[in-house]
Protein backbone atom coordinates (compact mmCIF):
# COMPACT_ATOMS: atom_id res chain seq x y z
CA UNK A 1 0.00 0.00 0.00
CA UNK A 2 0.97 3.52 -0.93
CA UNK A 3 -0.02 6.53 1.06
CA UNK A 4 -0.65 9.68 -1.31
CA UNK A 5 -0.08 13.27 -0.46
CA UNK A 6 -3.35 13.73 0.93
CA UNK A 7 -3.28 10.98 3.20
CA UNK A 8 0.47 11.75 4.50
CA UNK A 9 -0.50 15.60 5.18
CA UNK A 10 -3.35 13.84 7.44
CA UNK A 11 -0.76 11.51 8.74
CA UNK A 12 1.40 14.60 10.13
CA UNK A 13 -1.25 16.18 11.07
CA UNK A 14 -2.47 13.68 13.51
CA UNK A 15 0.79 12.11 14.16
CA UNK A 16 1.67 12.27 18.30
CA UNK A 17 -2.43 10.83 18.24
CA UNK A 18 -1.85 8.28 16.23
CA UNK A 19 1.75 6.91 17.12
CA UNK A 20 0.27 6.04 20.12
CA UNK A 21 -2.32 3.72 19.05
CA UNK A 22 -0.60 2.16 15.70
CA UNK A 23 2.45 2.24 13.27
CA UNK A 24 2.69 3.45 9.83
CA UNK A 25 3.89 1.91 6.93
CA UNK A 26 3.77 -1.71 8.13
CA UNK A 27 1.01 -4.09 9.64
CA UNK A 28 -0.37 -2.18 12.52
CA UNK A 29 0.49 -2.89 16.08
CA UNK A 30 -1.75 -2.45 18.41
CA UNK A 31 0.56 -1.26 21.35
CA UNK A 32 -0.80 -3.11 24.56
CA UNK A 33 -0.01 -2.32 28.16
CA UNK A 34 2.87 -4.39 28.08
CA UNK A 35 4.14 -2.88 24.45
CA UNK A 36 6.81 -0.16 24.26
CA UNK A 37 4.85 3.37 24.27
CA UNK A 38 6.19 6.33 22.06
CA UNK A 39 7.92 8.33 24.90
CA UNK A 40 11.38 8.09 26.20
CA UNK A 41 9.89 6.87 29.78
CA UNK A 42 8.38 3.65 27.87
CA UNK A 43 11.85 3.08 26.28
CA UNK A 44 14.23 3.60 29.21
CA UNK A 45 11.59 1.58 31.47
CA UNK A 46 11.96 -1.50 28.97
CA UNK A 47 14.40 -1.67 27.01
CA UNK A 48 17.69 -3.68 27.77
CA UNK A 49 20.69 -4.00 25.41
CA UNK A 50 21.79 -7.46 24.33
CA UNK A 51 23.96 -9.45 25.11
CA UNK A 52 24.98 -10.20 21.02
CA UNK A 53 25.79 -6.71 20.79
CA UNK A 54 27.82 -6.51 23.88
CA UNK A 55 29.47 -9.66 22.58
CA UNK A 56 29.89 -8.52 18.86
CA UNK A 57 32.48 -5.74 19.48
CA UNK A 58 33.04 -4.81 15.68
CA UNK A 59 30.94 -3.96 12.61
CA UNK A 60 31.68 -3.05 9.03
CA UNK A 61 29.48 -0.83 7.75
CA UNK A 62 28.75 0.03 4.11
CA UNK A 63 28.06 4.01 3.75
CA UNK A 64 27.53 4.25 0.20
CA UNK A 65 25.23 5.87 -2.59
CA UNK A 66 25.44 8.11 -5.47
CA UNK A 67 27.23 10.78 -3.58
CA UNK A 68 29.95 8.22 -4.41
CA UNK A 69 30.12 9.02 -7.90
CA UNK A 70 31.98 12.00 -7.87
CA UNK A 71 34.75 10.66 -5.81
CA UNK A 72 34.86 14.10 -3.80
CA UNK A 73 34.56 13.04 -0.42
CA UNK A 74 31.43 13.95 2.28
CA UNK A 75 28.29 15.64 1.22
CA UNK A 76 28.77 16.47 -1.91
CA UNK A 77 25.06 16.92 -2.50
CA UNK A 78 24.69 20.12 -0.56
CA UNK A 79 28.16 21.42 -1.30
CA UNK A 80 28.12 21.13 -4.73
CA UNK A 81 25.10 23.79 -4.65
CA UNK A 82 27.14 26.46 -2.09
CA UNK A 83 29.01 28.91 -4.90
CA UNK A 84 32.76 29.31 -3.76
CA UNK A 85 32.98 25.88 -2.18
CA UNK A 86 35.52 23.11 -3.82
CA UNK A 87 32.62 20.82 -3.85
CA UNK A 88 30.91 23.65 -6.30
CA UNK A 89 33.97 24.71 -8.25
CA UNK A 90 35.03 20.77 -9.01
CA UNK A 91 31.03 20.18 -9.80
CA UNK A 92 31.12 22.72 -12.40
CA UNK A 93 33.93 21.97 -13.90
CA UNK A 94 33.60 18.25 -14.19
CA UNK A 95 29.88 18.14 -14.31
CA UNK A 96 28.56 21.27 -15.48
CA UNK A 97 26.64 24.30 -13.27
CA UNK A 98 23.69 22.99 -11.16
CA UNK A 99 20.84 24.65 -13.24
CA UNK A 100 21.58 22.29 -15.60
CA UNK A 101 23.17 19.21 -14.20
CA UNK A 102 21.98 18.86 -10.48
CA UNK A 103 22.47 16.24 -7.90
CA UNK A 104 20.01 13.40 -9.26
CA UNK A 105 21.36 13.29 -12.18
CA UNK A 106 24.31 11.25 -10.83
CA UNK A 107 21.85 8.93 -9.70
CA UNK A 108 21.64 7.30 -12.90
CA UNK A 109 25.41 7.35 -12.95
CA UNK A 110 25.23 4.90 -10.09
CA UNK A 111 25.56 1.94 -11.32
CA UNK A 112 26.93 -0.10 -8.79
CA UNK A 113 27.60 -2.61 -11.63
CA UNK A 114 31.39 -3.93 -10.29
CA UNK A 115 29.59 -4.65 -6.64
CA UNK A 116 30.29 -7.86 -5.38
CA UNK A 117 28.86 -7.88 -2.21
CA UNK A 118 29.54 -11.78 -1.37
CA UNK A 119 33.52 -11.47 -1.95
CA UNK A 120 33.09 -7.67 0.39
CA UNK A 121 31.82 -10.12 3.32
CA UNK A 122 34.28 -12.20 3.08
CA UNK A 123 36.71 -9.87 3.25
CA UNK A 124 34.46 -8.11 6.29
CA UNK A 125 34.28 -11.23 8.02
CA UNK A 126 37.97 -12.09 7.49
CA UNK A 127 38.60 -8.71 9.28
CA UNK A 128 36.74 -9.61 12.56
CA UNK A 129 33.33 -8.04 11.56
CA UNK A 130 30.39 -9.18 13.78
CA UNK A 131 27.80 -7.28 12.47
CA UNK A 132 27.02 -5.34 9.27
CA UNK A 133 25.44 -2.30 8.47
CA UNK A 134 24.03 -0.98 5.48
CA UNK A 135 22.95 2.59 4.50
CA UNK A 136 19.62 2.45 3.61
CA UNK A 137 19.51 5.80 3.13
CA UNK A 138 21.46 8.86 3.18
CA UNK A 139 20.56 12.65 4.06
CA UNK A 140 20.07 13.05 -0.29
CA UNK A 141 17.08 11.34 0.51
CA UNK A 142 17.20 8.64 -1.74
CA UNK A 143 15.91 5.06 -0.69
CA UNK A 144 18.25 2.21 -1.02
CA UNK A 145 15.37 -0.31 -0.34
CA UNK A 146 12.33 -1.83 -1.89
CA UNK A 147 10.47 1.15 -0.45
CA UNK A 148 6.44 1.30 -0.47
CA UNK A 149 6.44 4.78 0.17
CA UNK A 150 9.32 6.70 -1.37
CA UNK A 151 9.35 5.76 -5.72
CA UNK A 152 12.74 7.85 -5.27
CA UNK A 153 14.29 4.57 -4.89
CA UNK A 154 17.23 1.94 -6.33
CA UNK A 155 14.92 -0.75 -7.81
CA UNK A 156 13.53 2.52 -9.91
CA UNK A 157 16.68 4.65 -10.18
CA UNK A 158 20.12 3.84 -10.07
CA UNK A 159 21.45 0.43 -9.69
CA UNK A 160 17.82 -1.11 -10.14
CA UNK A 161 18.48 -2.89 -7.29
CA UNK A 162 17.51 -3.88 -3.54
CA UNK A 163 21.30 -2.90 -2.12
CA UNK A 164 19.71 -3.25 1.91
CA UNK A 165 17.95 -6.55 0.73
CA UNK A 166 21.43 -7.82 -1.05
CA UNK A 167 23.22 -6.80 1.82
CA UNK A 168 20.98 -8.20 4.45
CA UNK A 169 20.35 -11.46 2.38
CA UNK A 170 24.74 -12.17 2.60
CA UNK A 171 25.40 -10.73 5.78
CA UNK A 172 22.85 -13.67 7.21
CA UNK A 173 24.47 -16.11 5.09
CA UNK A 174 27.92 -14.98 6.54
CA UNK A 175 26.46 -15.76 10.18
CA UNK A 176 26.59 -11.68 10.95
CA UNK A 177 24.22 -9.87 12.57
CA UNK A 178 22.33 -7.24 10.29
CA UNK A 179 21.96 -3.32 10.92
CA UNK A 180 20.78 -0.57 8.39
CA UNK A 181 21.27 3.19 8.79
CA UNK A 182 18.79 6.28 8.24
CA UNK A 183 20.08 9.44 7.82
CA UNK A 184 16.90 11.30 6.07
CA UNK A 185 15.36 12.88 8.75
CA UNK A 186 17.79 15.87 8.44
CA UNK A 187 17.00 16.18 4.18
CA UNK A 188 14.46 18.64 4.28
CA UNK A 189 16.81 21.21 5.59
CA UNK A 190 20.32 19.58 3.68
CA UNK A 191 18.36 19.87 0.66
CA UNK A 192 17.82 23.21 0.63
CA UNK A 193 20.65 24.89 -1.03
CA UNK A 194 19.58 23.37 -3.52
CA UNK A 195 17.01 25.42 -4.17
CA UNK A 196 18.85 28.28 -4.24
CA UNK A 197 21.44 30.41 -7.01
CA UNK A 198 24.47 32.45 -7.29
CA UNK A 199 25.01 35.35 -5.81
CA UNK A 200 27.80 36.33 -8.27
CA UNK A 201 28.86 35.57 -11.59
CA UNK A 202 27.45 35.45 -15.53
CA UNK A 203 24.36 33.19 -13.99
CA UNK A 204 23.62 35.11 -10.92
CA UNK A 205 20.07 34.88 -9.33
CA UNK A 206 19.09 32.01 -11.60
CA UNK A 207 17.67 29.22 -9.53
CA UNK A 208 18.91 26.02 -9.41
CA UNK A 209 17.75 22.21 -10.72
CA UNK A 210 15.59 21.74 -7.26
CA UNK A 211 13.66 25.25 -7.71
CA UNK A 212 12.82 24.33 -11.47
CA UNK A 213 11.97 20.42 -12.02
CA UNK A 214 8.61 19.58 -11.79
CA UNK A 215 6.74 16.24 -12.53
CA UNK A 216 6.41 17.15 -15.74
CA UNK A 217 9.23 18.04 -16.56
CA UNK A 218 10.80 14.30 -16.34
CA UNK A 219 8.15 13.64 -19.69
CA UNK A 220 10.50 11.31 -21.85
CA UNK A 221 13.81 11.36 -19.79
CA UNK A 222 14.83 8.41 -17.42
CA UNK A 223 13.22 10.59 -14.53
CA UNK A 224 9.63 10.19 -16.18
CA UNK A 225 6.73 10.05 -13.59
CA UNK A 226 8.90 11.10 -10.61
CA UNK A 227 8.64 14.15 -8.63
CA UNK A 228 11.81 15.87 -8.07
CA UNK A 229 10.28 17.86 -5.54
CA UNK A 230 9.56 14.00 -3.52
CA UNK A 231 13.42 13.62 -3.87
CA UNK A 232 14.59 17.87 -2.77
CA UNK A 233 11.81 17.51 0.01
CA UNK A 234 10.69 20.70 -1.49
CA UNK A 235 10.65 24.17 -0.78
CA UNK A 236 11.43 24.62 2.96
CA UNK A 237 13.83 27.28 3.56
CA UNK A 238 14.56 28.65 0.63
CA UNK A 239 17.23 31.74 0.72
CA UNK A 240 15.64 34.68 -0.43
CA UNK A 241 16.08 36.77 -3.96
CA UNK A 242 18.36 39.05 -4.01
CA UNK A 243 21.43 38.42 -1.74
CA UNK A 244 24.33 39.65 -4.50
CA UNK A 245 27.82 38.16 -2.47
CA UNK A 246 28.77 34.52 -2.41
CA UNK A 247 29.80 35.35 1.18
CA UNK A 248 26.65 36.85 2.05
CA UNK A 249 24.62 33.74 0.61
CA UNK A 250 26.73 31.26 2.17
CA UNK A 251 26.05 32.83 5.62
CA UNK A 252 22.44 33.00 5.42
CA UNK A 253 22.49 29.13 4.52
CA UNK A 254 24.76 28.06 7.56
CA UNK A 255 22.34 30.21 9.58
CA UNK A 256 18.98 28.66 8.15
CA UNK A 257 19.47 25.67 6.72
CA UNK A 258 22.88 24.76 7.52
CA UNK A 259 22.06 24.18 11.05
CA UNK A 260 21.92 20.26 12.41
CA UNK A 261 18.40 20.47 12.87
CA UNK A 262 16.30 17.48 14.64
CA UNK A 263 12.87 18.83 14.40
CA UNK A 264 10.55 18.41 11.73
CA UNK A 265 9.88 20.86 9.31
CA UNK A 266 7.42 23.44 10.82
CA UNK A 267 5.43 23.48 7.21
CA UNK A 268 5.35 20.23 6.34
CA UNK A 269 3.94 17.82 7.94
CA UNK A 270 3.78 15.13 5.25
CA UNK A 271 7.35 14.79 5.33
CA UNK A 272 7.27 13.90 8.60
CA UNK A 273 4.98 11.07 8.20
CA UNK A 274 6.18 10.04 4.96
CA UNK A 275 9.70 9.73 6.99
CA UNK A 276 8.01 7.22 9.46
CA UNK A 277 6.21 5.48 6.90
CA UNK A 278 9.56 4.71 5.13
CA UNK A 279 11.12 3.79 8.34
CA UNK A 280 8.70 1.62 9.67
CA UNK A 281 8.50 -0.37 6.18
CA UNK A 282 12.47 -0.72 6.59
CA UNK A 283 12.34 -2.76 9.79
CA UNK A 284 9.24 -4.73 8.51
CA UNK A 285 10.64 -5.39 5.28
CA UNK A 286 14.12 -6.15 6.32
CA UNK A 287 13.52 -7.14 10.63
CA UNK A 288 16.87 -5.90 11.37
CA UNK A 289 19.09 -6.68 14.54
CA UNK A 290 20.14 -2.95 14.15
CA UNK A 291 18.82 0.79 13.48
CA UNK A 292 21.51 3.53 13.71
CA UNK A 293 19.76 7.50 13.13
CA UNK A 294 22.09 9.97 12.44
CA UNK A 295 20.86 11.91 14.66
CA UNK A 296 20.96 13.52 18.61
CA UNK A 297 18.53 11.92 20.53
CA UNK A 298 16.24 10.00 18.05
CA UNK A 299 14.54 11.88 14.63
CA UNK A 300 11.85 14.16 14.17
CA UNK A 301 10.51 14.45 17.52
CA UNK A 302 7.25 12.12 18.05
CA UNK A 303 7.97 10.21 14.79
CA UNK A 304 11.34 8.94 16.28
CA UNK A 305 9.76 7.54 19.55
CA UNK A 306 6.92 6.14 17.37
CA UNK A 307 9.46 4.16 14.84
CA UNK A 308 11.99 2.91 17.83
CA UNK A 309 8.57 1.80 19.06
CA UNK A 310 7.09 0.41 16.84
CA UNK A 311 10.37 -1.43 16.01
CA UNK A 312 11.04 -3.13 19.49
CA UNK A 313 7.70 -4.11 19.28
CA UNK A 314 7.90 -5.40 16.06
CA UNK A 315 10.93 -7.25 17.15
CA UNK A 316 9.70 -8.58 20.09
CA UNK A 317 6.60 -9.87 17.71
CA UNK A 318 9.20 -11.73 15.41
CA UNK A 319 11.78 -12.80 17.93
CA UNK A 320 9.94 -13.25 21.14
CA UNK A 321 12.38 -10.75 22.94
CA UNK A 322 13.15 -6.91 21.99
CA UNK A 323 16.80 -8.36 21.53
CA UNK A 324 17.77 -5.19 18.84
CA UNK A 325 19.59 -2.01 18.81
CA UNK A 326 18.56 1.55 17.91
CA UNK A 327 21.32 4.28 18.37
CA UNK A 328 21.32 7.97 18.62
CA UNK A 329 23.71 10.54 19.72
CA UNK A 330 24.17 13.16 22.46
CA UNK A 331 21.82 11.30 24.80
CA UNK A 332 20.57 12.34 28.43
CA UNK A 333 20.86 9.73 31.12
CA UNK A 334 17.21 8.70 30.56
CA UNK A 335 17.93 8.11 26.61
CA UNK A 336 20.88 5.95 27.60
CA UNK A 337 18.01 3.70 29.01
CA UNK A 338 16.17 3.42 25.97
CA UNK A 339 18.59 3.37 22.99
CA UNK A 340 21.96 2.85 22.39
CA UNK A 341 24.75 6.33 22.65
CA UNK A 342 26.41 6.16 19.35
CA UNK A 343 29.80 8.47 19.39
CA UNK A 344 30.83 9.46 16.08
CA UNK A 345 34.57 9.90 15.15
CA UNK A 346 34.82 10.75 18.70
CA UNK A 347 36.03 9.07 21.76
CA UNK A 348 34.88 8.23 25.63
CA UNK A 349 37.16 9.19 28.66
CA UNK A 350 35.79 6.54 31.15
CA UNK A 351 34.29 3.54 31.53
CA UNK A 352 30.69 3.83 30.47
CA UNK A 353 28.20 1.69 32.47
CA UNK A 354 25.79 1.34 29.70
CA UNK A 355 26.72 0.08 26.33
CA UNK A 356 27.29 2.20 23.53
CA UNK A 357 29.63 2.50 19.94
CA UNK A 358 31.66 5.10 18.44
CA UNK A 359 31.31 5.00 14.75
CA UNK A 360 34.10 6.36 12.38
CA UNK A 361 35.91 5.79 8.81
CA UNK A 362 39.00 5.11 7.68
CA UNK A 363 38.92 7.92 5.06
CA UNK A 364 36.00 9.98 4.69
CA UNK A 365 32.55 8.97 4.86
CA UNK A 366 31.96 8.97 0.81
CA UNK A 367 34.90 7.89 -1.46
CA UNK A 368 37.15 10.58 -1.66
CA UNK A 369 39.51 9.73 -4.14
CA UNK A 370 42.11 12.34 -3.36
CA UNK A 371 42.28 11.01 0.57
CA UNK A 372 43.70 7.62 -1.49
CA UNK A 373 46.19 9.49 -3.47
CA UNK A 374 47.90 11.43 -0.54
CA UNK A 375 47.71 7.92 1.38
CA UNK A 376 45.26 9.63 4.12
CA UNK A 377 43.54 6.21 5.31
CA UNK A 378 43.75 5.21 8.78
CA UNK A 379 46.08 2.29 9.14
CA UNK A 380 45.07 -1.41 10.25
CA UNK A 381 46.83 -0.59 13.75
CA UNK A 382 44.99 2.91 13.72
CA UNK A 383 41.47 0.80 13.84
CA UNK A 384 42.77 -1.88 16.46
CA UNK A 385 43.63 0.74 18.82
CA UNK A 386 40.31 2.13 18.26
CA UNK A 387 38.39 -0.82 18.94
CA UNK A 388 40.90 -1.64 21.74
CA UNK A 389 39.68 1.55 23.63
CA UNK A 390 35.99 1.33 22.69
CA UNK A 391 35.83 -2.13 24.11
CA UNK A 392 37.80 -1.64 27.05
CA UNK A 393 35.28 1.25 27.61
CA UNK A 394 31.98 -1.00 27.49
CA UNK A 395 31.60 -0.20 24.14
CA UNK A 396 31.27 -1.27 20.21
CA UNK A 397 33.60 0.14 17.05
CA UNK A 398 30.97 0.26 13.85
CA UNK A 399 34.20 0.81 11.14
CA UNK A 400 32.89 2.38 7.33
CA UNK A 401 35.28 1.24 4.35
CA UNK A 402 34.59 3.30 1.72
CA UNK A 403 33.33 1.74 -1.58
CA UNK A 404 33.47 3.97 -5.27
CA UNK A 405 30.25 4.47 -7.16
CA UNK A 406 31.09 1.41 -8.92
CA UNK A 407 30.71 -0.94 -5.67
CA UNK A 408 34.38 -1.38 -5.51
CA UNK A 409 36.97 -1.14 -2.42
CA UNK A 410 40.48 -0.09 -3.30
CA UNK A 411 43.94 -1.59 -2.71
CA UNK A 412 44.96 0.46 0.15
CA UNK A 413 41.11 -0.39 2.02
CA UNK A 414 41.82 -4.33 1.32
CA UNK A 415 45.20 -3.70 2.98
CA UNK A 416 43.65 -2.09 5.86
CA UNK A 417 41.19 -5.25 6.28
CA UNK A 418 44.53 -7.91 5.32
CA UNK A 419 45.92 -6.13 8.14
CA UNK A 420 43.06 -6.34 10.87
CA UNK A 421 41.99 -9.62 10.21
CA UNK A 422 45.62 -10.98 10.54
CA UNK A 423 45.29 -9.02 14.52
CA UNK A 424 41.93 -10.36 14.67
CA UNK A 425 43.13 -14.06 13.62
CA UNK A 426 45.80 -13.73 16.81
CA UNK A 427 43.93 -11.57 19.08
CA UNK A 428 40.05 -12.09 18.61
CA UNK A 429 39.79 -14.36 21.87
CA UNK A 430 40.83 -11.26 24.15
CA UNK A 431 37.88 -8.92 22.38
CA UNK A 432 34.56 -11.00 21.42
CA UNK A 433 32.59 -11.73 24.17
CA UNK A 434 34.91 -9.65 26.83
CA UNK A 435 33.46 -7.11 29.41
CA UNK A 436 35.20 -4.21 31.19
CA UNK A 437 37.77 -4.77 34.20
CA UNK A 438 37.46 -2.10 37.34
CA UNK A 439 38.93 0.59 35.08
CA UNK A 440 39.88 0.64 31.51
CA UNK A 441 43.37 1.06 31.53
CA UNK A 442 46.43 3.24 32.04
CA UNK A 443 48.60 4.88 30.53
CA UNK A 444 49.87 8.78 29.38
CA UNK A 445 47.90 9.29 26.41
CA UNK A 446 45.01 11.42 27.56
CA UNK A 447 41.51 11.29 24.59
CA UNK A 448 39.10 13.89 25.15
CA UNK A 449 35.61 13.39 25.81
CA UNK A 450 32.77 14.13 22.18
CA UNK A 451 31.84 13.84 19.09
CA UNK A 452 34.08 14.55 15.80
CA UNK A 453 37.54 15.11 17.81
CA UNK A 454 39.55 11.86 16.55
CA UNK A 455 41.96 14.27 14.27
CA UNK A 456 43.10 16.28 17.14
CA UNK A 457 43.46 12.73 19.33
CA UNK A 458 47.63 11.94 19.91
CA UNK A 459 49.35 8.77 18.77
CA UNK A 460 48.79 5.80 21.45
CA UNK A 461 52.18 4.29 22.55
CA UNK A 462 53.10 1.08 24.66
CA UNK A 463 52.09 2.49 27.63
CA UNK A 464 48.63 3.06 26.82
CA UNK A 465 47.34 -0.27 28.23
CA UNK A 466 43.52 -1.07 28.06
CA UNK A 467 42.18 -3.73 30.21
CA UNK A 468 39.04 -6.13 29.39
CA UNK A 469 37.91 -9.97 31.04
CA UNK A 470 37.12 -12.65 29.62
CA UNK A 471 36.06 -16.60 31.60
CA UNK A 472 37.97 -15.40 34.65
CA UNK A 473 40.98 -14.16 33.41
CA UNK A 474 42.23 -10.63 32.72
CA UNK A 475 43.42 -9.25 29.15
CA UNK A 476 45.86 -6.35 29.04
CA UNK A 477 46.04 -4.89 25.78
CA UNK A 478 49.03 -2.18 24.98
CA UNK A 479 48.50 0.20 22.38
CA UNK A 480 51.99 -0.32 20.56
CA UNK A 481 54.58 -3.39 20.71
CA UNK A 482 56.85 -2.73 23.69
CA UNK A 483 60.89 -2.72 23.79
CA UNK A 484 61.48 -5.16 26.68
CA UNK A 485 60.35 -4.79 29.36
CA UNK A 486 56.32 -3.83 30.05
CA UNK A 487 55.28 -2.29 33.07
CA UNK A 488 51.42 -2.49 34.16
CA UNK A 489 51.39 -0.08 36.86
CA UNK A 490 47.25 -1.21 37.92
CA UNK A 491 48.60 -4.72 38.36
CA UNK A 492 50.88 -3.17 41.65
CA UNK A 493 51.14 -4.82 44.60
CA UNK A 494 48.96 -2.19 46.52
CA UNK A 495 46.97 0.35 45.04
CA UNK A 496 42.86 0.04 43.93
CA UNK A 497 43.44 -2.40 41.29
CA UNK A 498 45.68 -4.74 43.49
CA UNK A 499 43.47 -7.23 44.27
CA UNK A 500 44.23 -10.87 43.44
CA UNK A 501 46.88 -13.06 42.83
CA UNK A 502 48.65 -13.23 39.07
CA UNK A 503 49.83 -16.77 38.82
CA UNK A 504 50.49 -17.06 35.29
CA UNK A 505 50.76 -14.50 32.18
CA UNK A 506 50.72 -15.53 28.71
CA UNK A 507 51.02 -13.66 25.28
CA UNK A 508 48.87 -14.65 23.08
CA UNK A 509 49.59 -16.29 20.03
CA UNK A 510 52.83 -17.61 21.72
CA UNK A 511 53.86 -21.03 23.43
CA UNK A 512 54.97 -20.35 26.39
CA UNK A 513 53.89 -18.61 29.33
CA UNK A 514 56.40 -15.38 29.97
CA UNK A 515 58.32 -14.52 32.68
CA UNK A 516 57.12 -12.20 35.12
CA UNK A 517 57.64 -10.11 38.43
CA UNK A 518 54.99 -7.73 40.74
CA UNK A 519 56.34 -5.24 42.78
CA UNK A 520 55.26 -2.07 44.15
CA UNK A 521 55.47 -0.19 40.97
CA UNK A 522 53.30 -3.17 38.70
CA UNK A 523 53.54 -6.25 37.17
CA UNK A 524 56.80 -6.32 35.28
CA UNK A 525 56.72 -9.15 32.57
CA UNK A 526 59.14 -9.37 29.65
CA UNK A 527 57.75 -9.18 26.11
CA UNK A 528 59.49 -11.09 23.58
CA UNK A 529 60.61 -9.57 20.31
CA UNK A 530 58.75 -12.00 18.18
CA UNK A 531 55.53 -10.20 17.11
CA UNK A 532 52.63 -12.59 16.08
CA UNK A 533 50.57 -9.21 15.46
CA UNK A 534 51.00 -5.64 15.69
CA UNK A 535 50.50 -5.02 19.13
CA UNK A 536 50.50 -7.80 21.96
CA UNK A 537 47.78 -9.09 24.35
CA UNK A 538 48.40 -10.68 27.67
CA UNK A 539 46.34 -13.35 29.43
CA UNK A 540 46.92 -12.69 33.18
CA UNK A 541 45.44 -15.30 35.13
CA UNK A 542 44.94 -15.85 38.70
CA UNK A 543 42.44 -15.91 41.37
CA UNK A 544 40.43 -12.90 42.46
CA UNK A 545 41.80 -10.69 39.65
CA UNK A 546 38.44 -10.49 38.15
Amino acid sequence: MSLNRRDLLNLGAGLAAASAQSTLGGPAFAASKRGFQPSWESLADGYKTPDWFRDAKLGIWSHWGPQCVPEFGDWYGRQMYQQGNPFYQHHVKTYGHPTTFGFMEFIPRWKADRWDPEGLMRKYKAAGAKYFMSMANHHDNLDMFDSRHHAWNTLRVGPGRDIVGTWEKVARQHGLRFGVSNHSAHAWHWWQTAYGYDAEGPLKGRRYDAFQLTKADGKGKWWQGLDPQDLYTGRNMVIPDGIDSIAAANAWHDKHDGEWLETPPPNNPAFTANWLARQNDLVDRYKPDMVYFDNYGLPLGQAGLSATAHYYNRARAWRGASDVVVTGKKLSPLQRRGIVEDVERGFSDRLRPEPWQTDTCIGNWHYDRALYDRDGYKSAQDVIQRLIDVVSKNGCLMLSIPQRGDGTIDDKEEKVLEGMAGWIAVNGPAIYGSRPWRIFGEGPTKLVEGMQNEGAAKPFEAADIRFVTKGGDLYALPMAWPSGELVIESLATSGQTSGGEVRRVELLGSPEPLAFKRDGKGLRVEIPSARPAFTPVLRISGPGLV
